[in-house]
């Protein structure tokens, strides 16, 4: 076996600093910023700017973890390497790897959502939203199926245009500022009413959900053996990415509540179209939705591709059952990983909306953050040969802690995100369970 995996040619080294930085940014811009902007301001109020700048904030903290492992262990595994390099327990490097797959299946189902709401009803409300959501993840599905280049061509595009849509929302800003228009007074306006304590879960729950958009950075480690220097390259890949798409989010958030009242934003899944809307500049309405659509598209074509390929891998190691490594004979890609993936984000669709799978998506990758903040500092006694980055203590003991927190109860999430995780993540240990039987049989006969 192991002289076989030795013939295995190793990847092809491709992405340059560039590239790198341009898919850390198209890897974290998408539905975040252009779906739950308003369900954020219903938590915190006119203030919205705020929990956008400490998510940024808790995303560096963890980003600098993430350098300093891909920086010593480069190789294309992210965090069930670091999980299982640091603890050695098999079973929590599963977990770990499952709710980084599940981040990403909720992630996408928040797309489909997104798609199916004010955006699409731009151009019609004649069809069930949630019609539309599933018929949106089959589409995503076949073109996963279809092939890698053709599924990493659509990404390339789509990322350019969402981002060419936050700068249309930057434009309008600036120019609704040169012409005296909107309130600046909401921007200090809080939601959250009565004691200090009422007003940090206010602000926690909103950064919690928030966070939603700052997250993605963390795939990009996966392509640290098609990377060109990752020691070198990475360090600045990753900050530079978080630090652009941090400062956009930012004022973006700005823009929104200088232009639109909160409760507006709040009570639409499409809150960019009404700062479109609002914001004095005679720009199509429907050019912008169409922009928000392939922008939403682009971060659940992006989920699933990564989902069903974090499956097919476990399945290939013998963690899942060997069916789900199951290959399209003709196009190479990974069916049984598609399907399965696919089929799980349909049922998510069909149990929540936008804030909630948003929210899950949050929950399941600050659990996730929090282990790779502590392996950093465990594995500190773990030397390697090479140079690399390395971050100071302080930073992954505040990633760790700040986690915690936005994963804890103080973050006011609703019962349902949790219940939700927690099905996900057993029916990960279902199918491990499964799995150890099914291979103690084989052993056994």
């Amino acid at each position: 076996m192991a002289a076989e995996a030795s013939r295995q040619p190793a990847l092809k080294r491709v992405l340059g600093p560039k590239l790198l930085i341009l898919f850390v940014i198209g890897d974290i811009l998408g539905t975040g910023i252009y779906a739950t902007t308003g369900k954020v301001a219903g938590k915190v109020g006119g203030a919205l700017w705020l929990p956008f700048a400490i998510g940024f904030v808790v995303a560096l903290l963890t980003a600098a973890s993430y350098v300093e492992l891909v920086g010593k262990y480069p190789k294309a595994a992210g965090a069930a390497l670091y999980t299982q390099k640091a603890f050695k327990v098999p079973f929590l490097t599963f977990i770990v790897a499952f709710m980084v797959m599940c981040s990403g299946l909720s992630s996408a189902s928040a797309a489909a959502r997104a798609f199916s709401g004010d955006y699409f009803h731009e151009f019609t409300d004649a069809i069930p939203p949630t019609l539309i959501a599933v018929v949106f993840l089959v589409a995503l599905a076949c073109l996963a199926l279809r092939g890698v280049s053709e599924s990493v061509k659509t990404n390339v595009v789509l990322t350019v245009v969402e981002l060419s849509g936050l700068l249309i929302i930057l434009g309008i800003g600036a120019w609704a500022v040169l012409n005296g228009d909107g309130e600046p007074s909401r921007l200090g306006d809080f939601e959250a009413s009565g004691s200090g304590y009422a007003l940090m879960t206010s602000v926690l729950g909103a950064t919690a959900l928030g966070f939603f958009a700052f997250v993605g950075f963390e795939d990009s480690v996966n392509m640290a053996e098609e990377t060109r220097d990752p020691v070198r390259t990475f360090p600045r890949a990753i900050f530079t990415g978080v630090a652009v798409t941090g400062t956009v989010y930012v004022l973006v958030a700005l823009v929104s509540s200088l232009l639109v009242d909160h409760r507006t934003l709040e009570n639409s899944s499409g809150p960019l179209l009404e700062v479109v809307k609002a914001g004095g500049v005679d720009f199509p309405p429907k050019l912008f939705a169409l922009i928000a659509l392939f922008a939403v598209t682009n971060s659940a074509l992006i989920n699933i591709m990564m989902a069903s390929r974090l499956c097919y891998g476990l399945a290939n190691e013998r963690i899942l059952p060997r069916v789900m490594g199951k290959v399209l004979k003709h196009r190479r890609t990974p069916l049984s990983g598609i399907v399965f993936v696919t089929l799980l984000a349909i049922g998510l669709v069909c149990t929540g909306e936008i804030e909630g799978l948003g929210d899950t998506t949050a929950f399941l990758l600050l659990c996730v953050f929090a282990v790779v903040n502590i392996a950093v500092l465990v594995l500190r006694k773990d030397r390697v040969e090479h140079a690399h980055f390395r971050t100071p203590t302080v930073l992954p003991v505040l990633g760790a802690i700040t986690a915690v927190v936005l994963a804890s109860p103080l973050a006011e999430r609703s019962a349902d995100v949790y219940i939700r995780a927690g099905v996900l993540v057993a029916i990960g240990i279902g199918l491990w369970a499964v799995n150890k039987a099914v291979l103690r049989a084989r052993r056994e006969d």
